[in-house]
């Protein structure tokens, strides 16, 4: 299992990346400036992160392995997408003063690039947390004392 601060580091590493893409990218797709597309992505992000921390430590506890199959890796990234858009959309449609299906759909491509990037990055983001933990287990296990009976 995770621990909070791993989780807090997942969130926080998956919205980092991501902002940097997302924001020159939409500001570039949707003709608005980048201080605007850039503030939203942060205040997006902020609630993503709190609710990624929340709806992956759910995950984790109905899949309770690092190891995880294709279909249960969608599952987290969709999951975790559809609950945050429903917050989101009506932010995006106060921020840049679009109308509600304007705000839907800018909001399914930030849905959609993150659905991605997630798929990406999380798996990456295992495979080095494993690699890490593994490596602290072996400095354990050669740091304690040895019982020589």
């Amino acid at each position: 299992m995770r621990s909070k601060k791993e989780r807090l580091a997942q969130a926080g590493l998956l919205e980092l990346g991501g902002i940097l893409i997302v924001a020159p990218l939409s500001a570039l797709v949707t003709g608005h400036d980048l201080a605007s597309m850039g503030s939203l992505a942060v205040v997006m992000s902020t609630l993503a992160v709190i609710w990624s921390t929340v709806w992956n430590w759910m995950f984790d506890r109905w899949v309770p392995t690092r190891q995880r199959s294709a279909t249960q890796r969608i599952a987290q990234a969709l999951g975790f997408e559809l609950g945050l858009v429903l917050v989101t959309v009506f932010i995006v449609a106060a921020w840049l003063d679009l109308g509600l299906w304007q705000a839907l759909l800018l909001d399914l491509g930030f849905v959609a690039f993150f659905l991605v990037w997630a798929m990406i990055f999380n798996p990456l983001f295992d495979a080095v947390m494993s690699r890490l933990l593994a490596r602290k287990a072996a400095r354990e296990q050669q740091l304690a004392p040895h019982n020589t009976r």
